[in-house]
């Protein structure tokens, strides 16, 4: 069981982790409390996902680009992101009826605001030490840094985790991530660990359903699913040069965001409606999530999927038949498909606390391993 109640294991190689995660999407944070024991999977004894404040959402948003005083929005932002993730973890103390004295860290990553390793650095916007403050908990935050200075992408950090919780030896799986922006972890028998971003997930049809209809997300995919795939704008998306590199890459906003959409639309000059844009969009993200898979590997036993794009039910069906594979949600595994990053940040902060690399060059292109976060003291 990987959720749900539990009973304090007084053993004491049991270490108490919280994992904070808040994606591309911008619509909250999703918070784990996770107990490690040695030699058995991590366990998460509770899970806590709370709305991004709208106000706090558009100032993220807007500080995807250059704008007006940008420093003191950058600040007062990361402050209001502490606050709520030290609400979300005094929800799973609440929950799991454990002290801080507890808990050995706190993994957060902060809200990726810029993600330019090509220019040697990343932005994830957070305030640990704010953090450190109002919990009582050593903080462990700036994970992505340090892979970029020793000339990574200081992405993905999941792999390892995904390898150790569902590789097989007989089956190919790729563990699929549908936040903002989409990323794959390749499990395949006798083949090197494989990951990276794919492209756009939820990222621009949330732009696209807010501009048009003034809704924050497209529910069970119902509205593209009304319209049909503009097949001529498919082809000109696909051909950003983005999805023809080779991996290690990492991507996000930076690229895939309103301006790239709406230059393109433009420069198409066609009428196309506005529901059949956002059907293409859908197709956009299966099409180069399937072209980022087969590159890879000629055979796909089963995609596991997670984010919150498991829940675009059009997106899910179009995976499936592209792929002509099982396309199931990581709910079928006992996780929370919102759950999954936050458990990856607990294990981060774990591995921090180990001294344990555990990103290295075949993933993120970095020279050599180096060890992933910075300490905050409570």
């Amino acid at each position: 069981m990987f959720r749900g109640s539990y009973q304090m294991n007084t053993h004491s190689d049991v270490q108490y982790f919280i994992g904070l995660m808040s994606g591309t999407s911008t619509d909250g944070v999703d918070g784990t409390l996770v107990a490690f024991q040695k030699d058995t999977f991590p366990r998460i004894i509770a899970f806590s996902s709370l709305a991004m404040p709208s106000d706090l959402r558009h100032t993220f948003l807007t500080l995807n680009k250059a704008g007006d005083n940008e420093l003191e929005q950058a600040y007062l932002a990361a402050n209001g992101l502490a606050d709520l993730y030290a609400e979300c973890c005094h929800d799973l103390l609440k929950q799991s009826q454990l002290s801080t004295e507890h808990i050995t860290a706190i993994g957060a990553h902060g809200q990726t605001v810029r993600h330019r390793p090509d220019l040697g650095f990343t932005i994830q916007l957070n305030a640990p030490a704010r953090l450190a403050e109002l919990t009582k908990i050593d903080v462990i935050a700036d994970f992505r840094s340090r892979d970029v200075a020793a000339g990574g992408q200081g992405a993905p950090f999941a792999p390892l985790l995904h390898q150790a919780l569902f590789s097989d030896t007989t089956k190919t799986r790729v563990i699929l991530n549908l936040g903002g922006i989409a990323n794959i972890t390749l499990l395949a028998p006798h083949q090197p660990l494989l990951g990276f971003d794919t492209g756009p997930a939820n990222a621009l049809m949330d732009y696209w359903i807010d501009k048009h209809l003034g809704k924050t997300f497209d529910k069970d995919g119902a509205w593209g699913a009304s319209g049909n795939i503009h097949n001529g704008l498919l082809t000109q998306l696909l051909s950003e040069p983005y999805f023809a590199k080779s991996a290690p890459k990492s991507t996000g906003r930076d690229l895939f965001n309103p301006l790239w959409l709406d230059q393109h639309v433009v420069a198409f000059n066609e009428h196309i409606p506005a529901v059949d844009i956002m059907a293409t969009l859908r197709a956009l993200t299966t099409h180069s999530i399937a072209q980022a898979i087969t590159r890879h590997s000629d055979k796909v036993d089963e995609i596991i999927v997670c984010g919150g794009g498991v829940k675009n039910i059009a997106l899910m069906q179009e995976l499936k038949a592209l792929m002509g594979c099982e396309v199931n949600a990581i709910e079928q595994y006992g996780f929370d498909s919102q759950a999954i990053e936050a458990l990856a940040f607990a294990w981060l902060a774990k591995a921090f606390y180990d001294k344990e690399p555990l990103n290295f060059p075949e993933l993120t292109g970095s020279r050599h391993a180096t060890i992933a976060g910075a300490l905050y003291p409570r």
